[in-house]
């Protein structure tokens, strides 16, 4: 009896554990999540044409793979947070442009 306790124990750590470790960066995620819906809603616009598209796209995977990287020893410092930040707001800023520039699919 106190074999499974202690196993039912050990296994309630181990998930806890987890469900903290999949939630350490929300922000990121969050952020990451506005994005991806701001490419497939100038894709739907008409504002962003495939290529561009796909550009962007490249760059969120980017940023996913930075991300995954520094989650990898399951301690996410500052200063990888900061690169990551900075590099969600360059994809921002390149999301803003492509989306308002003159080269979207209604102007072929």
């Amino acid at each position: 009896m106190r074999r499974i306790l202690v196993a039912v124990n050990g296994m309630a750590l181990l998930m806890s554990n987890l469900v903290y470790a999949q939630s350490e960066t929300p922000v990121i995620d969050q952020r990451q999540m506005n994005q991806e819906q701001r490419i497939d809603q100038g894709i739907a616009s008409g504002q962003l044409n495939r290529r561009e598209a796909a550009r962007l796209d490249r760059k969120q995977d980017r940023i996913d793979r930075m991300e995954d990287r520094a989650e990898a020893d399951s301690v996410m410092t500052h200063k990888e947070r900061a690169r990551i930040g900075a590099a969600q707001s360059r994809a921002s800023r390149h999301i803003g442009r492509e989306k308002h520039d003159r080269q979207g699919a209604r102007h072929r």
